[in-house]
């Protein structure tokens, strides 16, 4: 009678107990990991911060010189072709050719006030020359292009609109291509990089407002004091007002 019962427990559950235990270690070691890779994410992304600052200070200051430098032998700096479009629907879909339409679908442009970036090439200027009427155009700076991306930026993550609030949800769609942060987004944006087809599908059209003060006339092109066509480097006035 002195022997002691020894409890009997069942295989069953020092199975589950075993593979509990795995899975709380395999949990820990991932959560670690995660950790980890942020901490080197967050210093990888401020060190590019800081080396785009860098560029786009350099390429400021050698425009500065270089104007200065014809402005010294009595000439004119003109400047180069611009790579970046900024295009914006002004007009709704009332008496619209088909094929119109169907152009203004290709860009995106679905919505009145609805704005997407193009990159400079023939084909995009002969379909804007189709739709001119219904859009306005221009060359964006990177004031604007940052504005844009930080204030009305979305992006495309499993066919969702999903608003930029994280560098994780960039680098969750975009890291295969090496751009992890917003910062990358708008570098490979407004430098019109290697991946920037990639970057420019992955943002969402802009939705931005109805303009402050209003449109002048947006029938008219905008060399005849109207709105339609392109307006260049006017663009980021345009902006301003409807952002």
């Amino acid at each position: 009678m002195g022997e002691e019962v020894k409890a009997m427990i069942p295989e069953s559950l020092l199975k589950k107990n075993k593979r509990n235990e795995e899975w709380e270690l395999a949990k820990k070691q991932e959560l670690e990991a995660a950790k980890k890779k942020k901490v080197e994410n967050r210093k990888l992304i401020f060190t590019r911060a800081k080396q785009y600052a860098k560029e786009y200070e350099a390429q400021e200051k050698e425009l500065i010189q270089l104007k200065r430098e014809a402005k010294l032998k009595g000439g004119f700096y003109v400047d180069p072709e611009a790579k970046l479009l900024f295009i914006i629907r002004i007009r709704g879909i009332n008496a619209m050719h088909p094929r119109t339409r169907k152009i203004l679908q290709l860009l995106r442009l679905r919505q009145i006030f609805n704005g997407v970036f193009l990159k400079v090439n023939k084909a995009t200027m002969n379909m804007l020359h189709l739709v001119e009427p219904y859009v306005t155009f221009g060359y964006p700076n990177l004031k604007s292009v940052r504005e844009l991306i930080y204030k009305r930026g979305y992006g495309k993550l499993n066919k969702q609109r999903v608003g930029l609030t994280d560098n994780a949800i960039v680098e969750q769609a975009l890291g295969k291509f090496g751009i992890i942060c917003v910062e990358d987004l708008i570098h490979e944006i407004m430098t019109v990089g290697p991946h920037f087809k990639e970057a420019n599908n992955f943002l969402w059209p802009f939705k931005l407002k109805a303009p402050l003060r209003g449109l002048k006339k947006k029938r008219n092109h905008y060399v005849e004091g109207g709105d339609a066509g392109n307006r260049e480097n006017y663009i980021n006035e345009l902006i301003r007002r409807m952002n």
